[in-house]
């Protein structure tokens, strides 16, 4: 079973950076696209920010320029590194990837796995 497990949260103060790592783990054959969500207090879950299996990338308008996503497929990881960042950025992100695996001699392409979240938290 594939799992993804996210790293690099915190508290920071405004205009501080932060970077988020999220890896993914198991029976993985490719990973095709990899993406950051945030939630915060009373909204829906958005997306951030997405990379291809090419390195193409895109972002939500409030982050461009100030977030940057990258991904490492020999060690199956997307980075987020998050700078001037904005109380509004406060909030719980969330890694998405997703990939190739099989379970139960089933082959799956492209099964979507979450990671548990981590907390950003920004402070004016």
């Amino acid at each position: 079973q594939v799992q993804v497990v996210e790293s690099g949260g915190g508290s920071v103060q405004a205009g501080g950076s932060l970077r988020l790592s999220c890896t993914a783990s198991g029976t993985i054959f490719s990973i095709n696209g990899m993406e950051w969500y945030r939630q915060t207090q009373g909204k829906q879950r958005e997306l951030v920010a997405r990379i291809s299996s090419d390195g193409d990338a895109n972002y939500e308008d409030s982050v461009k320029g100030r977030f940057t996503i990258s991904r490492d497929n020999v060690a199956n990881t997307a980075r987020l590194e998050m700078n001037r960042l904005i109380p509004e950025d406060t909030g719980v992100y969330y890694c998405k990837q997703e990939v190739e695996t099989e379970q139960a001699g089933l082959r799956y392409r492209w099964l979507e796995v979450w990671g548990q979240g981590t907390q950003v938290t920004v402070s004016s």
